[in-house]
């Protein structure tokens, strides 16, 4: 029955959830079961009028029916030993945020965390539309601060340039406070854009670029509120992380350990 720990009864009712979904689907495909829960379930719940018959519920029941079960996942939120406890006497988990935050992404953003095909495509196309990123001595940006973290203009320079070697890196000092971070470039700057881009973890909604190349002229860089500190991404990427397991209810040979 594996451990006693609270993660490994996580993994049992992963697996029983799973079970009943298997049996829930094949009720929701049989049509005379299908039609007594229907009934037994207006009678015994109040529901919305709105699916309160049991035309509704049938209908409701029928469209989830054609869910695969491959496609009902269950996933643990990764953690870790809690930090403030000694070695000897770890009792506790804390969440582990680098990991947490991708998933929680995938669902603010309604993503699947069992079909990766369709996004793997996706993200081809994407990279297949980006400009070939520029070294990154040839990268050339001013930086302004128009977050809430002091000293995050210089900060940042200081970042780019002794870690990832952007010495054409300029702090440009305060801008208008903005709440997001944004990225002004030439279509002639789209390969240093790329860079630094990468390099400071920006979505794609943070590039704005401009109508005519800009020559010699920095790119500008200018700081939101959503500016955590240097090394820390904009935006956390919306993928599972290669190490968290997902159980799907197809899988009926799980075992907890």
């Amino acid at each position: 029955m594996g451990q006693s720990s609270d993660l490994s009864r996580i993994k049992l009712q992963q697996q029983f959830l799973g079970s009943l979904a298997r049996e829930m689907v094949g009720t929701l495909k049989e049509p005379t079961k299908l039609w007594g829960l229907a009934d037994t379930a207006t009678k015994a719940l109040t529901v919305d009028t709105g699916i309160g018959s049991i035309d509704k519920l049938n209908d409701i029941a029928q469209e989830l029916g054609k869910v695969p079960v491959k496609d009902i996942s269950f996933v643990t939120l990764p953690v870790v030993d809690n930090p403030d406890e000694p070695e000897d006497a770890k009792a506790t988990v804390v969440l582990d945020s680098g990991k947490a935050e991708p998933l929680f992404r995938m669902l603010q953003e309604d993503l699947s965390l069992t079909d990766s095909g369709d996004e793997e495509k996706n993200g081809d196309k994407e990279d297949e539309e980006k400009a070939e990123p520029a070294p990154a001595s040839e990268v050339r940006v001013d930086v302004y601060n128009g977050g809430n973290v002091i000293g995050a203009a210089q900060d940042t320079v200081n970042w780019l340039q002794n870690t990832h070697g952007v010495l054409l890196s300029t702090n440009a000092s305060n801008a208008d406070s903005q709440e997001t971070t944004t990225l002004e470039y030439g279509p002639d700057q789209a390969g240093q854009a790329v860079t630094l881009a990468d390099l400071m973890g920006l979505p794609k909604k943070a590039l704005k670029e401009g109508s005519a190349d800009a020559g010699d002229t920095p790119m500008v860089l200018t700081l939101g509120d959503d500016f955590q500190g240097v090394g820390i991404p904009i935006e956390v990427k919306a993928e599972k992380p290669a190490d968290v397991d997902t159980i799907t209810a197809d899988d009926e040979s799980i075992c907890a350990s």
